[in-house]
């Protein structure tokens, strides 16, 4: 089973950017789509981006214009650049791999908090 770990996290003022990064121990085109969601504390879960195997994208209204999905698929990596951050942009976020057969792989997260 594909394990993912997050890293990039941490404390940025408002304005500023941060680029995620979601390591995956297997080929990250083994699943259908990769993603990024964000839970806040007291919210749901939330799709911020995803890539699916063919490349195609979708955003978050939220995050349109300012976050960006990548892949490097020869180092198994998905990376979320954020630009432009806001307060509300604080969660912790997590990687996801989506399958069409299996159960989907998350992340152990990690924390993004934006300062006003």
């Amino acid at each position: 089973q594909v394990q993912l770990v997050e890293s990039g996290g941490g404390l940025v003022q408002a304005g500023g950017s941060l680029r995620l990064s979601c390591a995956a121990s297997g080929s990250i085109f083994s699943a259908n789509a990769m993603g990024w969601y964000r839970q806040a504390p007291g919210k749901q879960r939330e799709m911020v981006a995803r890539i699916t195997r063919g490349g195609s994208t979708n955003y978050a209204d939220s995050v349109k214009g300012r976050f960006t999905i990548s892949r490097d698929g020869a180092k198994n990596t998905v990376y979320l650049q954020m630009n432009s951050l806001k307060p509300e942009d604080t969660a912790v976020y997590y990687c996801n791999a989506a399958y069409t057969d299996d159960s989907p792989r998350w992340g152990q997260g990690t924390q993004v908090t934006v300062s006003s």
